[in-house]
């Protein structure tokens, strides 16, 4: 998809992602939307895309590093639970338990039995998430192999992308085949008529996007409040002497260096 399309759509659904912020906040709805997917398939420029003109009070991002080894010992979804929204709140997860599903078992983080484990008590956990009210989606962002292969060798030459370049994200790229026999396991035990797993063709990545956004759109109850959206009409600035205060310019505060001068 070419930027300019793009830009012009994402426009139009800005507006509605701000419909449904107000929907969220006014009342009080929870909202958790899980990206997953291989390494370079793009969801951190998806949640990027969704964040451009939200207000970060209302959505949050969950991006958890690796457990410490406190809570290597606790409950495996303990670590996740304190990140689920409240009340008014959209968290948006990038990578969440199913770390569990398939880095895990692949790098070989975890046990055949803690694997085992998830994979029970998974959508056991999901049901009680969404019992409570809270509106959980799902996606699997799809990449090919081919068009993985160009991200890295594009982050591995750009020095400003090679944070991306993890050994971890080496390590499964080695070992492609044993991932996708451990995702679609997950798909078969963790896909429910309650919380299906919605994958999403991300070799565009533009369009990827465009469509994550009316997926959301097209999941998350929203009242159009049109009072909440009418042009506000300002009061006239305040005019006087300030009771005699002189506002000091700009000049006399300390400023950084003016890179640009004109």
């Amino acid at each position: 998809m070419k930027r300019k399309k793009f830009e012009a759509e994402l426009g139009e659904l800005e507006l509605e992602l701000a419909k449904l912020q107000e929907t969220v906040q006014r009342t009080g709805m929870k909202v958790a939307i899980i990206f997953e997917g291989r390494d370079a398939a793009g969801k951190g420029g998806a949640i990027k895309t969704l964040m451009r003109r939200m207000n970060a009070r209302i959505w949050r991002i969950a991006a958890l590093p690796k457990p410490s080894d406190r809570e290597r010992t606790q409950w495996y979804f303990e670590r996740y639970v304190q990140h689920l929204p409240a009340g008014g709140e959209i968290v948006l997860f990038d990578r969440s338990w199913y770390n569990r599903a398939l880095i895990e078992p692949v790098m070989g983080f975890c046990s055949p039995e803690e694997h085992e484990t998830f994979m029970r008590e998974a959508p056991m956990f999901e049901r009680m998430l969404i019992d409570s009210g809270l509106v959980l989606i799902k996606f699997w962002l799809h990449v090919s192999a081919d068009v993985q292969e160009e991200r890295f060798q594009d982050r591995a030459n750009d020095p400003r992308k090679r944070w991306k370049l993890s050994p971890i994200d080496l390590k499964g790229r080695e070992l492609w085949i044993e991932s996708t026999k451990y995702r679609d396991k997950m798909f078969g035990q963790t896909s429910t008529k309650e919380a299906p797993w919605l994958v999403v063709d991300a070799n565009d990545k533009r369009k990827a996007r465009l469509n994550i956004i009316r997926a959301i759109l097209d999941r998350v109850p929203c009242e159009f409040n049109k009072e909440a959206f009418e042009p506000v009409k300002l009061p006239p600035r305040p005019t006087g002497d300030n009771g005699g205060y002189i506002e000091k310019g700009v000049e006399e505060l300390n400023c950084v260096t003016d890179y640009y001068p004109d």
